[in-house]
């Protein structure tokens, strides 16, 4: 009898480990971020969802390398910090820019055994993505309708203005996406006429300011507010358009901005700010390591929506819209009707007729846009001001 309670406690031991191995089973997770990994933005808001991915998955262990941009970084090509990555032990690498496109395709060739994530990318529906290439977006769109709504709540002028990085389908489609929002903010709530709503678009020419690449954000959004323009809505991945409304209150002037990316941006400067749309990353990232340790991994393009039940759901919603300080409560319950509406379908803002820059036809009338007709955003809209190309 005592060998048999032996041999017992011994498969119970020998079980326990095996068992406790396998829900630390370690997950090495790269992560390539175009800026710096604190910069109250873009690259903060992945930053951030790896560090939830290691809350969340016991063994999982994020390793980035950030700034990887050719002016930060001249000579190191994506390929490169890559091969760094899976040096280290990565088996799941996201790669966070548009810009990383080319490269991170090319370095998913060089390493089949590795699973690869590139945000905002199509290759997937294009078909030229390698099998261990998946691309992940956030609908954006959603956040930046409520965003461009909020603007339009709090403009006395109606004269917005929107800061975009460079010109690319993705920014089309968030710029369009705000000047709907303000549209309907204008049009519909407030009831006043569609042609005193003015929408500027100034575009800087990267993600973030680079000296002597890109105009310099803070004068473009300074020019805005001594124009005229009394709401700046920010496309770039930093805090610039905040800031610079922040400066312009203590000199006197009553204008706001919304800042995008990250949902802690109205910190930096919460007197100007309505509200921030922003990413939330850690939960889509926990579903795709999942998929890497269960062997359950398939190439998919994943466009990650708000959780309508609640948009500011840290655990369940890819896009939130987080109010900010300097907007009042009226403006909130707006808002609230607003998000509840395209929630449930009774606001759709990419219905026709909407016609592009040129006079020609995006929708006709009664058309609803599906996600390829809004993903592939030729020009702005007519109505719009700045350039499309």
């Amino acid at each position: 009898m005592s060998r048999i309670l032996l041999r017992f406690a011994l498969l119970v031991l020998l079980t326990g480990a095996v068992t406790s191995f396998a829900a630390g089973k370690e997950l090495v997770f790269g992560m390539l971020l175009v800026g710096p990994y604190n910069d109250h933005g873009w690259s903060q808001a992945h930053y951030e969802g790896g560090r939830y991915l290691e809350r969340k998955i016991p063994g999982a262990r994020m390793i980035y390398i950030d700034k990887v941009n050719p002016a930060d970084r001249p000579g190191v090509t994506v390929p490169m910090v890559v091969d760094d990555l899976v040096d280290k032990g990565a088996t799941l690498i996201v790669a966070n820019s548009d810009d990383m496109k080319d490269g991170i395709r090319e370095a998913a060739l060089q390493h089949p055994e590795v699973k690869f994530v590139h945000i905002s990318g199509d290759d997937v529906l294009t078909g030229k993505a390698p099998e261990n290439l998946s691309n992940l977006m956030g609908r954006m769109v959603y956040g930046k309708m409520m965003a461009g709504f909020t603007a339009a709540l709090k403009s006395r002028s109606g004269r917005i203005a929107y800061l975009g990085p460079l010109i690319n389908d993705e920014t089309r489609r968030l710029a369009v996406a705000a000047w709907l929002g303000a549209r309907y903010a204008w049009t519909e709530v407030l009831g006043k006429p569609a042609d005193q709503l003015r929408f500027k678009v100034s575009w800087i020419g990267f993600w973030f300011n680079i000296p002597g690449v890109t105009a310099d954000p803070n004068q473009v959004v300074r020019n805005f507010f001594d124009s005229g323009y009394d709401v700046v809505l920010s496309g770039i991945d930093t805090t610039e358009a905040i800031v610079v409304a922040q400066q312009k209150r203590l000199e006197g002037q009553d204008v706001f901005a919304l800042p995008y990316d990250y949902v802690g941006s109205c910190q930096t400067a919460p007197e100007a700010c309505l509200g921030v749309p922003y990413f939330n990353w850690g939960p889509e990232y926990v579903k795709l390591a999942r998929s890497v340790l269960d062997g359950t991994w398939k190439q998919r393009w994943i466009w990650a929506g708000p959780d309508w039940k609640d948009i500011n759901d840290p655990d369940t919603s890819a896009v939130g819209f987080l109010p900010g300080p300097a907007l009042d409560v009226v403006n909130k319950e707006r808002l609230q009707a607003f998000i509840t509406g395209l929630g449930d379908g009774s606001i759709q803002l990419f219905r026709g007729p909407l016609d592009y820059q040129d006079g020609t036809p995006f929708l006709k009338a009664g058309e609803i846009a599906d996600d390829k007709k809004i993903w592939y955003m030729q020009q702005l809209l007519k109505g719009m001001e700045g350039p499309s190309k």
